[in-house]
């Protein structure tokens, strides 16, 4: 049970360190229009995740902007949305994927702090139900939220 606890007290301090980081890391480092981020032929602007039911189940999972919506920008659209703001909700989405996949770096520790087995199965519930589903959900709603972006930058040039 050491090794368990070992590996539950690293989950909780790098999430922590992820979170913190993340939100004092620039904006201006994570270009939505570039790789890693820019969407890759294959997911065919987020459609092929649609195949993976993401639509359905990506409102039931924790979002850290329901849970402090005073330390994270709201994710609601609105009908009046503006350029800055469709512009933040982009950003947002690649520094919640880099935190996603850090985390899953780091994760790669576990098996190391629990030898064995345990930490290989601590690893991949860790990877397979806290990481991978939110990097997914980033590139599902990445390649909508540019094109709602481009929406609004028409419309702020037309004048409305």
């Amino acid at each position: 049970m050491i090794g368990l606890r070992n590996c539950l007290i690293y989950i909780i301090v790098v999430g922590v360190v992820g979170f913190v980081g993340g939100r004092f890391l620039p904006k201006r480092w994570f270009n939505y229009d570039a790789a890693p981020y820019k969407a890759l032929p294959f997911e065919n602007n987020g459609n092929v995740y649609r195949k993976l039911g993401i639509h359905r189940w990506q409102d039931r999972l924790p979002d850290m902007s329901r849970i402090l919506p005073n330390v994270m920008p709201a994710k609601r659209i609105t009908s009046h949305l503006s350029v800055e703001k469709a512009e933040i909700m982009v950003q947002e989405t690649c520094i919640a994927e880099f935190i996603h996949v850090f985390l899953s770096v780091a994760g790669l520790a576990l098996p190391f702090l629990w030898p064995g087995w345990g930490g290989i199965c601590v690893f991949l519930v860790y990877f397979l139900l806290g990481n991978l589903p939110f990097i997914l959900i980033q590139r599902f709603n990445r390649p909508k939220l540019r094109m709602l972006l481009e929406k609004c930058r028409k419309a702020e040039a037309a004048g409305q």
